[in-house]
């Protein structure tokens, strides 16, 4: 069960409309060390009360490590502890989460920390898409982090035919930190950026500007916003609140332990995802967890230099990849489509059947392949040059409607020809000579009958003046103008 935020489907039955929250008070700072200097003195015992020890060793799990760097105000209320409840009352779902998120976790506190931001936020990815870096909102926003295509573009998160930024692991978490940092500096609250983050930017600087003019607060507390948005702080709170304390929740947080899972390896050639995951002895699922954005069944080496694989995994990889010799590494390459071509064209042309080519590039029923789209094919045995930069950087697919026509029947006019017919109807005359058996040159008497074949538009409908004879049919049976059927 995916909990995106301000899916109405997350929230259980009975759901208060939406109460009034507090901001509790921060909890008191610890004392700063204090670290000798000059020469060494005994310490009165007494002394020791008021000290705090600097410890040299590491938290002992990722837990611990993201508690000790909580440093948002905490939020309480009704909303808050409803959605504790929520998480609470359903374990199997909080563990299969926690387990999911334990191969990203530590590289977001690492992140999190050098940049000095709260660690309440490699939370987050909780609320947004339960840890899936697959996940695909209904307004199609994608990834861990649930980016929009508009706002990955603005973060530099590319999103082309061989690739999709939003769900990669490194680069969503650097765009998202990035996007999260610009908004706590436009707004300076964190609950404030929070809610900009699931609502846009836009709409709570103008909520604010709202709240200002009728000389109200400017919190997150005093501004109307959506009920999804709303809830969107007191789901990551209720969050923080099991992870701060599991067992007051009657919880138990599976073991992350406090180091990398995964490093990057570099590629030097295109190379097929199932092989990558071959030679580094590791399961297709979870190569494709730790590279979700590679969505086809090639990584291109040029738009995609390097992997992320386990730990142990990575050396296994780098020494396999250097032995391999049977064969080329990708069984794929890219193939620009030089003209707009129907599925079947395209197919023939790169020696596919059209379900594969249809299945392997994602190419949606009754669509032409729009000339200078990018499709993955299948490589031949002597090609030995990858897909190039420029290809793997900017390919696209682009699709037209098919045209769906009928064949009509139309009179002719007084001194109607072959060439004002197809202009009367916007068609190439030589199409309306061939369709007649007569020659491109050809004239019609008047009221002959012409064969045409027009386009159908949506839900059926023809051009004015064909439209116009079929009224003028039904209001004359006896005088039949148009005959239609299905080509």
């Amino acid at each position: 069960m995916a909990l995106l935020a301000g899916c109405a489907s997350t929230s259980p039955p009975g759901m208060p409309g939406d109460p009034v929250l507090s901001t509790s008070s921060a909890p008191v700072p610890a004392l700063k060390p204090v670290f000798p200097s000059g020469p060494l003195s005994p310490i009165d015992p007494a002394q020791t009360t008021s000290r705090t020890v600097v410890t040299l060793e590491p938290p002992a799990d990722l837990w611990a490590r993201i508690r000790s760097g909580f440093a948002m105000p905490n939020l309480e209320g009704e909303l808050v502890t409803d959605r504790e409840q929520w998480y609470a009352s359903r374990p199997d779902y909080i563990q299969r989460m926690t387990e999911r998120s334990s191969k990203y976790l530590f590289h977001i506190v690492e992140e999190l920390e050098r940049r000095n931001m709260p660690t309440e936020l490699a939370l987050l990815p909780y609320i947004e898409s339960a840890f899936n870096p697959q996940a695909v909102s209904s307004a199609k926003a994608a990834g861990m982090w649930q980016f929009m295509p508009a706002t990955g573009k603005y973060f530099d998160l590319k999103q082309n035919a061989f690739r999709d930024d939003r769900r990669d692991v490194l680069a969503s978490t650097r765009a998202a930190l990035d996007y999260l940092q610009k908004l706590h500096s436009m707004f300076g609250d964190w609950h404030l950026a929070l809610a900009a983050y699931n609502w846009g930017e836009g709409s709570v600087g103008r909520a604010i500007a709202k709240n200002q003019k009728l000389g109200l607060g400017t919190t997150y507390l005093d501004l109307r916003m959506p009920d999804e948005t709303r809830l969107y702080v007191p789901k990551l709170q209720a969050v923080k609140n099991i992870v701060a304390n599991p067992q007051a929740y009657q919880t138990e947080l599976p073991l992350i332990e406090n180091h990398p899972y995964f490093q990057q390896v570099r590629i030097t050639r295109d190379i097929d995802v199932a092989l990558a995951a071959r030679l580094a002895d590791v399961e297709i699922a979870d190569f494709k967890a730790l590279n979700p954005s590679a969505h086809r069944p090639v990584i291109i080496a040029a738009g995609t230099p390097h992997i992320l694989l386990p730990w142990d995994n990575a050396k296994i990889f780098q020494r396999n990849f250097e032995a391999y010799t049977q064969g080329q590494y990708a069984s794929w390459t890219a193939w620009t489509a030089p003209a707009t071509l129907s599925v079947g064209d395209a197919a023939r042309r790169v020696g596919m059947s059209e379900a594969d080519l249809r299945g392997v590039n994602n190419i949606p029923p009754r669509m032409l392949i729009k000339a200078g789209s990018t499709l993955l094919v299948p490589r031949g045995a002597k090609t030995d040059n990858d897909v190039t930069s420029h290809v793997a950087d900017n390919a696209q697919m682009a699709f037209a409607p098919e045209i769906v026509t009928r064949r009509s029947t139309v009179k002719a006019r007084k001194g109607e020809t072959v060439a004002s017919i197809a202009r009367r109807y916007g068609l190439n005359a030589a199409n309306v000579a061939d369709w007649n058996n007569v020659k491109a040159t050809a004239a019609f008497k008047l009221g002959q009958q012409v064969v045409v074949f027009l386009p159908v538009k949506a839900g059926g409908a023809r051009k004015p003046s064909v439209r116009s004879n079929i009224k003028a049919v039904r209001r004359n049976p006896g005088k039949a103008v148009i005959k239609s059927k299905r080509r």
